[in-house]
């Protein structure tokens, strides 16, 4: 969602638009009709495109877990040859991006995932756990004084700050989005720093 530069299909804009409203009002605060209004089409249209509502859901949940995953997946790739440091760095530049740009997705799972089918939610917690497993190995790397439970109980603590970010208030009175990543950059590696001082 957030690593995307061309135009959204229809089915992302009913996605964004979903994941907004699903936000704002709950799940069950929010109809079909409400979601195509948003997107410029009427509500039985959406049915082109998914099922119903809990499709939408399902696809919002499991698509940024998978999202997630797969950039962090990008990032270790792409860091051959750097130093453990840079790697880190990497990753919570690209979870800052996320936690910035999708901010909905936070709130929705942290509202929503119980909603999902139990397949569904399933793959949502396998997906987080390889992809906290990436950030553990990199973490103990760059501090191996920390054991493995430490370095998980660590790595955990700086996703709750960095997903933090729907609690911070409204974006325009927060610093620019440029100030705003740069702060939580440095508070989430002095996280990762207390853990391994």
């Amino acid at each position: 969602m957030a690593t995307r530069t061309d135009a959204p299909t229809r089915r992302e804009q009913i996605l964004k638009e979903a994941a907004r409203l699903f936000a704002e009002r709950g799940f069950h605060g929010v109809g079909v009709d409400e979601i195509g209004a948003a997107v410029g089409i009427s509500g039985p249209g959406l049915y082109r495109h998914f099922a119903g509502k809990d499709a939408m859901l399902a696809e919002l949940l499991v698509g940024i877990s998978g999202q997630l995953l797969k950039g962090a997946k990008r990032r270790l790739a792409e860091a051959d040859g750097v130093p453990p440091e840079a790697v880190l760095d990497s990753l919570i530049e690209g979870h800052i991006d996320f936690a910035l740009d999708d901010r909905p997705l936070i709130t929705l799972h942290d509202r929503e995932l119980d909603r999902l089918r139990d397949s569904d939610r399933k793959l949502v917690r396998q997906l987080q756990r390889q992809y906290v497993e990436l950030w553990v190995e990199v973490v103990r790397k760059v501090y191996p004084e920390l054991t493995e439970p430490t370095a998980r109980s660590a790595v955990h603590s700086v996703f709750g700050l960095l997903n933090s970010t729907p609690h911070l208030g409204r974006p325009g009175a927060l610093p620019g989005r440029g100030g705003m990543a740069e702060l939580l950059h440095r508070m989430a590696r002095g996280a990762f720093g207390a853990a391994g001082g």
